[in-house]
């Protein structure tokens, strides 16, 4: 940032009469960047994507507060006045847990057709294990529930989308029990984007050759659950949802990328074949020549495939 313009710099080195004291020097700077910081907040609060075309966003709606911490949620809703409650679809974002934001919603383009899309931030590893990650997307889920007539929100059809750590956890919303709850955080409907399903067998969480114990420790998977993977087998399991499969999940929809670099595409065909055999409706539609995310999910037929999905189980007939 430039604090003082140029033609003023000329003007003090010409004349005499400007004063030259230090103080007044930094009180000038001071009051510059005192008068840029309005600047940079506009700069900042720009950089949020607004809501799609025909959607309106409600932002930094507080659902829980864990530990502490105040978790908040955005709201995306059709701009038209919708006769009936709308389905809720509520998006997990990515990052390997450890990153990311609510602010880059990916399924904010459901929102013009029909859809409550409800992007929630939860607590990263800086600040929790597991399993304080799914269990803020519970929290979520009931919270979506007991406020759906305040925002106009169908309580009965609520499903879960998200991306990578997101599909991870998603997988998990749908598979893996809650408990006892007095509010359910059942969904019923699950997409899931190229989440890991299977931690025991993550490529960063395996000691091989080429690939330590002390880098089995650094990995992600050992940050989320404070522990390295090898070390906690069982632990690994109740966060992997190929293990928390039922014969009542809901119907998932599984999307990888054929050449997804990070988490292997096998991944999501084991996962898918162990829902199909538990008699779950799931489907694995692998974007051809995509990697880990990237421009071939944001194409009009990935779309089209989950809105189609979403349709087809969350919206009434």
């Amino acid at each position: 940032m430039q604090l003082f313009p140029i033609s003023f710099i000329a003007m003090h080195q010409s004349s005499p009469s400007v004063p030259t004291h230090p103080c007044w020097f930094i009180g000038l700077t001071l009051l510059s960047l005192i008068l840029a910081f309005p600047a940079a907040a506009q700069q900042k609060k720009k950089k949020l994507a607004p809501p799609p075309e025909g959607a309106i966003a409600q932002r930094d709606i507080v659902y829980a507060t864990h530990d502490g911490i105040e978790l908040a949620l955005d709201l995306y809703l059709p701009s038209a006045k919708a006769e009936d409650p709308l389905p809720v679809v509520i998006w997990v974002h990515g990052g390997g847990w450890k990153n990311g934001s609510k602010n880059n919603c990916k399924a904010a383009f459901l929102a013009p057709m029909g859809f409550a899309v409800a992007s929630i931030s939860y607590r990263l590893t800086d600040v929790a294990q597991w399993p304080g990650q799914i269990n803020d997307c519970y929290a979520a889920v009931r919270w979506l529930r007991q406020n759906a007539e305040m925002y106009g929100l169908d309580p009965d059809r609520i499903g879960a989308f998200g991306s990578s750590a997101g599909g991870h956890l998603v997988a998990l919303m749908g598979t893996r029990s809650a408990g006892e709850e007095s509010v359910s955080s059942r969904v019923q409907a699950v997409c899931d984007w190229f989440g890991p399903a299977d931690l025991l067998t993550m490529p960063p969480n395996v000691v091989r050759e080429g690939w330590t114990y002390e880098q089995v420790s650094q990995s992600n998977g050992a940050l989320l659950l404070g522990t390295p993977i090898p070390d906690a087998p069982d632990l690994a399991k109740d966060a992997s949802a190929l293990y928390q499969i039922s014969s009542d999940d809901p119907p998932f929809l599984i999307m990888h990328g054929s050449e997804d670099p990070g988490v292997p595409l096998a991944q999501s065909i084991r996962f898918h074949s162990a829902l199909k055999e538990a008699g779950v409706d799931a489907e694995l539609y692998v974007v051809e020549g995509a990697g880990h995310g990237g421009p071939e999910f944001k194409s009009e037929e990935v779309e089209s495939k989950v809105s189609e999905f979403f349709e087809r189980t969350l919206k009434r007939r």
